[in-house]
């Protein structure tokens, strides 16, 4: 059975990126598993979050991404498509590249936010750490300009 692995972020991307990889789900009678990787806060200096907190926001951001999860699952479904969930806590390439290797993905389905190159080099992109790494083909989704009222006319 193919399966389409999907992180989502739960940005603007993440709708586009979802739309998508059902479109191909379709063609390719695939299984669509959604990601989600809850990524801990990076402590940079002695003003940032303090350790105790931490878990406390692992613990509300995992159950907001739960709920998130069944409802993007819930309406893949009711287009008749296979879906299933994941959300794990970590690094988001690495874990993306983890999942896609335990559920031997044939698809990775990942949104790009579309940053200069510069903002890649100093924060880093997902998209392209997954790309680079990645033992299966990567179906990158760009974000989709928005079109002003002018440029529909």
């Amino acid at each position: 059975m193919n399966t389409l692995l999907v992180p989502v972020d739960f940005s603007s991307v993440s709708r586009e990126v979802v739309s998508d990889a059902a479109r191909l789900a379709r063609l390719a009678k695939a299984r669509v598993v959604l990601l989600h990787v809850v990524q801990l806060p990076v402590i940079a200096t002695d003003y940032g979050m303090l350790f105790e907190n931490m878990g406390e926001f692992t613990v509300v951001a995992a159950r907001d991404a739960d709920r998130r999860l069944a409802r993007l699952k819930a309406k893949l479904r009711a287009g008749g498509l296979r879906a299933d969930t994941v959300r794990v806590i970590g690094f988001p390439a690495l874990c993306i590249l983890e999942q896609a290797r335990k559920l031997a993905a044939s698809y990775i389905v990942i949104g790009s936010h579309g940053h200069t190159a510069f903002y890649d080099l100093l924060i880093g992109s997902t998209a392209s750490g997954v790309l680079k790494r990645a033992s299966c083909p990567v179906v990158v989704v760009p974000a989709r300009k928005k079109t002003s009222r002018k440029s529909r006319r």
